[in-house]
């Protein structure tokens, strides 16, 4: 498997054509870096297997255990992962119809825990048989925050006001959009904190989750200040008013990627046939668990039951960043009686859903496929932006479906049954294949 014409390119002939026993005693020795094997050799597959054979001798521990055959390394060659060693298996399991918005979707799902695609699936199937479930997209906008430093908090305080001064918008916006064709700023949002000035900037990014483009939006903007402010100090592009990857009020209260509710009412026959509860049983846990329970506990934007879980396995089976799952499973639960207390309403609203459908993992093989699944896989052509909104959506839809389900095994008693069930080992793996 040959990496691409760049890197074969300044391939070294004497290491090239050396035998693999040989290169492997040269990393083991220092002599050749574990990095640049891929450069060196300009076959990634072979790169991968000496890089692993000479860390097996180096620890004296194997990697039996771990895949190395059947995957497509130079996919992921300077933009995936570096210094590769093989590749883990995470079964990916399906759920639905989800009925949402009057389409439906099979939801791919890789996830090592029992139950989440069963419970969700079982959600999904109280869904449909009520009707389906609607969903909104509030807002749209990634977030990079800045942070700059003046000799005075007065000389802060001066840039803040030229930024919040809506006359210089345009000129802002300007500089910005010369970094994509997809990248248009929404608007700054400025913290002062002393002499060092916070610049949250929120710019749409196309079908890109968009981190790349809005940095480079930022970084236009911040040559543009300097000229203007020779006493600037530029600190960080990322001063963690953004906030990427971390739990933050300021995601929590204005969003960050895709803002979505998603709501359905779940009929009295439903709750009694699917999910063997009720309407008032439901409401009253809800108000307890995900609601009074979460302030107890102080949580920041954690109002819900388990929304991350759901999050997750749609995050890595689509080729999500899984680290922003931190933020894009912010999510409050609501539920209430409606219908003279025949059914149940119940919504999630999750401010900071950060997907894309182009970049990053997206493009390799079997998450591609996830996102041909959903309907949502690349660029869209018609509408940019509107396949990782659809996403989006999704996302939201199928937590829908994993709060309703998990909630209602709770309230009928049926929790640890399930997981007894399907989330208990009765296998000892390690002596597999031994």
């Amino acid at each position: 498997m040959a990496c691409s014409p760049s890197i074969s390119d300044h391939i070294i002939p004497a290491v090239s054509s050396a035998e693999d026993e040989e290169i492997v005693d040269l990393v083991v020795k220092g002599t050749i870096p574990s990095y640049a094997l891929e450069e060196q050799l300009g076959d990634c597959k072979r790169a991968v297997r000496i890089r692993r054979e000479a860390l097996q001798r180096i620890t004296r521990r194997s990697l039996q255990g771990l895949p190395l055959d059947g995957f497509d390394y130079g996919s992921i060659l300077k933009q995936c992962c570096e210094m590769p060693v093989g590749y883990v298996q995470i079964p990916v399991g399906i759920a639905g119809p989800l009925l949402l918005d009057s389409f439906e979707y099979i939801v791919p799902m890789a996830t090592t825990e029992g139950c989440i695609v069963a419970s969700t699936n079982r959600g999904f199937k109280g869904i449909y048989a009520s009707g389906g479930a609607t969903s909104t997209i509030l807002r749209d906008g990634m977030t990079r925050a800045a942070v700059v430093r003046f000799p005075s908090a007065s000389r802060a305080c001066h840039l803040k006001f030229f930024l919040d001064n809506p006359s210089n918008f345009q000129t802002l916006a300007d500089e910005f959009n010369k970094s994509s064709n997809f990248a248009r700023l929404q608007g700054v949002q400025c913290s002062i904190a002393g002499k060092n000035l916070y610049m949250r900037f929120s710019c749409t990014t196309g079908d890109a989750m968009g981190m790349n483009m809005v940095s480079k939006g930022v970084e236009n903007v911040l040559a543009y200040l300097r000229n203007e402010y020779p006493d600037m100090d530029i600190i960080s592009i990322s001063g963690n008013f953004c906030s990427d990857k971390k739990p933050a009020a300021i995601n929590w209260i204005e969003g960050r990627g895709k803002s979505a509710v998603c709501e359905a009412v779940i009929k009295e026959e439903v709750l009694k046939k699917v999910f063997r509860t009720n309407v008032a049983t439901l409401v009253e846990l809800n108000m307890l668990k995900n609601l009074a329970g979460s302030a107890v506990a102080g949580a920041l934007g954690g109002f819900n039951a388990h929304a991350s879980n759901i999050v997750s396995a749609i995050f890595i089976a689509t080729g999500q960043d899984p680290a922003q799952n931190v933020e894009s499973s912010h999510c409050i639960t609501m539920m209430e009686a409606v219908n003279d207390g025949k059914d149940l309403h119940i919504s999630v609203t999750m401010p900071s859903i950060e997907v894309g459908t182009i970049g990053g993992g997206t493009q390799l093989a079997s998450q591609s496929a996830c996102l041909d699944l959903l309907g949502v896989k690349g660029a869209s052509k018609e509408l940019p932006g509107a396949n990782s909104r659809l996403l989006a959506k999704i996302v939201a839809g199928s937590v829908l479906a994993g709060e309703l389900s998990l909630m209602a095994a709770i309230a009928s008693g049926q929790l640890v049954q399930s997981h007894m069930k399907y989330n208990r080992s009765t296998k000892d793996v390690s002596k597999v294949g031994s």
